[in-house]
């Protein structure tokens, strides 16, 4: 197994951290419009819409009550002996109250039917989204913290500088290593005497020896 790191490009360590801070900037902001955004159109639904079919149900009221006195004024003021007047206008002026009222109640009816069920569903999507912004706000700025680690690690790695690979090793310029292994048996034999005269049998000396 290598005991090296295999460090492709820290430049992009450095990218992705800057995506990360991008990313949770970014979907903060997000965050905070779309609660308020969705805020906005659950009260526009069960305040506003809630308020203006009421009161149109109370308008369509009046006008239906309107159209019906319209119709039976026209019935006795209009009426030429035995003939009962025809009063078409007033008909279809209370028709068309009568269709604006229902309506108008369809309406009402509906927003009040909605609104339980879209405030429930609003409730459940600030939950989902409180726990979107813990990953941003905890999640994001861990992991930025660990790149940055790794960063820092990186750096220092690459600043490393090992030993030089083919150095001198003497005079010589041999590139050997100068240890030996602990078990490698001498190379040489016993350790030899000084070189000297040999020396044979023991032998007595003549006399011319002697004075030489």
């Amino acid at each position: 197994m290598s005991g090296q790191a295999d460090v492709k490009s820290i430049d992009t360590l450095v990218f992705v951290k800057a995506a990360l801070a991008s990313f949770a900037h970014e979907s903060g902001q997000a965050l905070g419009e779309v609660q308020l955004e969705g805020r906005r159109g659950v009260e526009y639904l069960t305040m506003e819409r809630a308020a203006y079919w009421k009161s149109e149900v109370r308008r369509a009221g009046d006008a239906v009550n309107k159209a019906i006195k319209d119709l039976e004024h026209c019935r006795a003021f209009k009426k030429v002996g035995d003939n009962t007047p025809s009063c078409i206008e007033e008909k279809k002026n209370l028709d068309k109250a009568r269709k604006r009222l229902e309506y108008a109640e369809q309406k009402e009816a509906a927003v009040r039917r909605w609104k339980p069920v879209v405030e429930q569903q609003f409730r459940e999507t600030c939950v989902r989204l409180v726990h979107f912004r813990e990953v941003i706000d905890v999640n994001c700025p861990k992991a930025m913290a660990a790149l940055e680690r790794m960063l820092k690690a990186l750096d220092a790695y690459r600043a490393t500088q090992g030993p030089a690979a083919g150095g001198s090793g003497g005079s010589g310029g041999s590139g050997a290593t100068m240890a030996r292994p602990t078990d490698e048996a001498p190379a040489t034999g016993p350790t030899a005497e000084p070189a000297g005269p040999a020396i044979g049998p023991t032998q007595p000396a003549t006399p011319g020896e002697e004075r030489a």
